[in-house]
């Protein structure tokens, strides 16, 4: 993917970017030319994760980003604002699995696990999203992606034909998902009168650490579709759930 002038000016930020999905959606945005925020909680690792990028003459930076910790998400935004004054993409990228997947069965998981999984997953996009909000209404034409699930698929969990009914030992990720993937639809809505787009992602079943290994596709293929509905021209859709440019089911 080479540099583009159509993406110079822009600013991204990708939460999580410290590894995985994250630090390859890094990649891809910054290899399209926009300057991208690799945001991740240990701004050690957010810093050697940039110098890598930075070596492949990449422009991106590291900053320090908890969705978790209210004060971590405000310095974020008050860096983003003091440096670039607008924020033209974010990626909610940043998300857990914090399931025992040895209990196969749904009322088995802890609260503690479900709390810790709402806390990261949910709760964490929702307050860095209208934190940085007041930023992206400050840019052109803004860029918001929820990184999302197959899993968060009501329709595809109760499809005795799809290939994740049987998959539900990790119902509070998947219950997640699903929340966001509702977050999306309503974001989308209230911004609908501006240029600002919303979308829901399934990156798809990709190679990570997150799946221990597990998977069908690499981790390029797994940023494609953030990528994409990062850089959307002002034709493309609002309040979807896509893969690949395919709509998924709700």
């Amino acid at each position: 993917m080479s540099a583009s002038p159509n993406h110079a000016s822009k600013v991204a930020l990708v939460t999580g970017g410290t590894r995985g999905i994250g630090f390859e959606t890094v990649r891809q945005l910054a290899q399209a030319g926009v300057h991208t925020l690799l945001a991740g909680r240990d701004r050690a690792k957010a810093v050697d994760a940039a110098l890598k990028l930075q070596g492949e003459g990449l422009p991106v930076e590291a900053i320090a980003l908890d969705v978790t910790d209210e004060a971590s998400i405000n310095a974020a935004v008050a860096e983003v604002e003091r440096k670039f004054g607008k924020l033209d993409i974010l990626v909610n990228n940043a998300g857990v699995i914090t399931e025992d997947r040895s209990l196969t069965k749904p009322s088995q998981q802890s609260l503690t696990a479900w709390r810790e999984t709402f806390d990261t997953n949910v709760f964490g996009v929702v307050a860095t999203t209208n934190a940085l909000l007041p930023l992206l209404h400050k840019a052109p034409a803004a860029r918001v992606v929820i990184v999302s699930s197959l899993l968060g698929s009501l329709a595809a969990h109760s499809d005795p034909a799809s290939p994740i009914y049987d998959f539900k030992i990790i119902p509070a990720y998947n219950a997640s998902k699903s929340a966001v993937n509702s977050y999306a639809v309503h974001l989308a809505y209230e911004l609908r009168d501006t240029p600002i787009k919303v979308n829901a992602v399934h990156p798809g079943y990709v190679k990570t650490d997150m799946n221990a290994g597990e998977g069908e596709i690499d981790v390029p293929t797994g940023a494609k579709t953030s990528v994409e509905m990062a850089l959307l021209d002002d034709n493309g859709r609002s309040g979807g759930f896509v893969y690949l440019g395919e709509t998924l089911p709700w």
